[in-house]
Formats: structure tokens, sequence, C-alpha cells
């Protein structure tokens, strides 16, 4: 039926064309922003899923910020520790040198001093980033934390896991700050000859002399100083296995941040060769769309002619 009031056709033409333009919108937003769910009117379930996904992402981030700060403290501290163990060395190597009789230990002590003076300066200087490990104070906090990981479980309750660094006396202390003497370094020992009390930092064997008695104080300097060394050793293993394990977890969690990343992309991201494929078609049919709009309109020309003829 032909009507002057109302164009069937030219509404069934619009319809089609406001369809198409509408896909047409959505299509060029996600080719625009390179999403197809951008918000939650997109799709609400994947938009929340990337959404807490996305937070996570940035908590891990975060980890290992905190990861290459402990990582660095690490190298740090292993540096120090192998500077102070070659310096003890050379300490016990100059006190086996000095039981030999008729030498002058006092020539001996003052390369011994300098080596002394070494190690504080060592310890002292082991800072990064305001932390030391080897110069510590055995009144405060014995144990060093560094945040090594961030998750949630299904139910949404989240866990921080960190790696822990003993720093104490059994750990990777060197000098007690606290005038506590409890490092290896300034740990008091006693002689059995003369009873000298004394500490890797602080021995003096300028005044030793070739009696028997005062010999056996020097080997006993000689055997505490090695068991200093042995101390200081197990401390940088101290050291080592907590710099391998910050390295692993460094690893694992770039790892993780990637695969998160791509876990995000998976539900969100727009597939660009079908959006640009999907555009072009849209084109040509709004094109067509708008031919046949125009064609309906025309029929109220023909009846038009009619009343002309």
């Amino acid at each position: 039926m032909s009507s002057l009031n109302t164009n069937i056709a030219a509404m069934t033409a619009l319809q089609t064309l406001n369809q198409t333009n509408k896909e047409m919108l959505v299509t060029q937003n996600r080719i625009s922003t390179g999403l197809r769910v951008k918000d939650a009117s997109d799709n609400a379930a994947y938009w929340s899923i990337a959404t807490t996904m996305r937070s996570d992402n940035m908590s891990v981030s975060t980890v290992q910020d905190a990861l290459g700060l402990g990582a660095a403290t690490a190298d740090v501290a292993v540096t120090s520790m192998n500077n102070a163990i070659e310096a003890v060395s050379k300490i016990k190597a100059k006190l086996v040198a000095a039981r030999a009789p008729g030498l002058d230990r006092a020539k001996i002590q003052s390369e011994i001093s300098a080596l002394q003076t070494e190690l504080r300066s060592t310890a002292e200087s082991a800072v990064f980033s305001g932390e030391n490990w080897l110069n510590v104070d055995s009144d405060g906090p014995l144990s060093k934390t560094i945040v090594a990981s961030f998750s949630r479980d299904s139910t949404g309750a989240i866990t921080i896991g960190t790696i822990e660094v003993d720093v104490g006396p059994t750990g990777t202390m060197l000098f007690d700050t606290s005038g506590n003497n409890l490092g290896v370094l300034d740990l008091e020992r006693t002689t059995t000859g003369t009873a000298i009390t004394y500490s890797v930092a602080t021995l003096d064997i300028s005044a030793i002399t070739d009696d028997a008695t005062e010999l056996l104080d020097l080997e006993d300097m000689i055997r505490g100083v090695d068991d200093a060394l042995g101390q200081m050793t197990d401390a940088a293993t101290v050291l080592g296995a907590a710099k391998s394990r910050i390295s692993l977890q460094k690893d694992f969690v770039s790892k993780l941040i990637q695969s998160i990343d791509t876990g995000i992309g998976q539900l969100v991201d727009a597939e660009m060769n079908e959006e640009s494929t999907r555009l072009q078609a849209l084109q040509v049919r709004q094109q067509l769309g708008v031919q046949a709009l125009g064609i309906a309109n025309q029929s109220a020309q023909q009846i038009l002619r009619l009343f002309q003829s």
C-alpha cells in the first residue's frame, strides 16, 4: 500500500541505517582505543576481572621495585663482605708471620692497624638506601625484610610474601654499633697465656715478646682470627643465598607481570584485523542504507505523478 502519511519502506530503511551507524560507532571506538571492553557497559564480567588484574599487576610491579632495591642492598653487602674477608685473611697472615722469633712486631702491628681501619671503613660504607647489613645495632631488629611477592587466592584474600635476611650475630653482623660487641669483628676474646682481651678489630701485637707465654697469646689470636674468618665465610653464604633468592624471585615476578598483561589483553583487547574488516563492511552497508532510504523517499514523488497525469 502506498501512503503519504506512512512510508513503511523509508521507516525500515531508516531503522537499518541507524543500526548500521551504531555498529560503526562501536567499531570505530574499538579501533581508536584498541579495546573491545573499555568499560562495564561493554562486558561487565570481563571489565571487572580486567580491572582487578590491572590493580594487582600494579602491586606486583611495586614488588618488582622492592626486589630491585633488595638486590642492590645485597650486592653492596656481598661486595663489602668479600673485601672484609680479604682484609681479615691478610691480618691472619701477618699474625702467622709474627709468630717467628726475632721479628719487629711493632712494624707488623702498623700494617695490621691499617687493615683494621680498612675493616671498619668497609663495614661502615656498606650502605644502600640507608640500609647497612654489616654495621648493625644489636639492640634493634636483627632481621631485614624484603617484599618478594603479591598474590590473591580464589576467595580474594591477599598474601604478601617476604624474604628474611639475618643481620644479627649469627648472620651478617660484622660490627655491633650498640657497643655490645656482638659482631664478628668486635667480639671480644681472651687469650690463655696472659689473659689478653682482644677482638679482630682491636688486637695489638706490638708489645708481644718471644716469651713462651706471650707466644701462646699470639697463637690464640691466630686461632681467634681464623674462627672469625670462618664466621665471615658463613655470613657471606647467608648473603649469597639471599641474593640468589632475590634474583630468582625478580625473574619470576617479571614473567608474572608479562603473563598478567597477556591475560588482560585476551579479555579486553580488540582484534584489530577483525575490527578493520568489520568497519569496511559497515561502511558499505551505510552507503547502501543511504541509497535505500533515498529510493524509499522517492515513492511519494511517484504518487504525485499519478495526480499530474
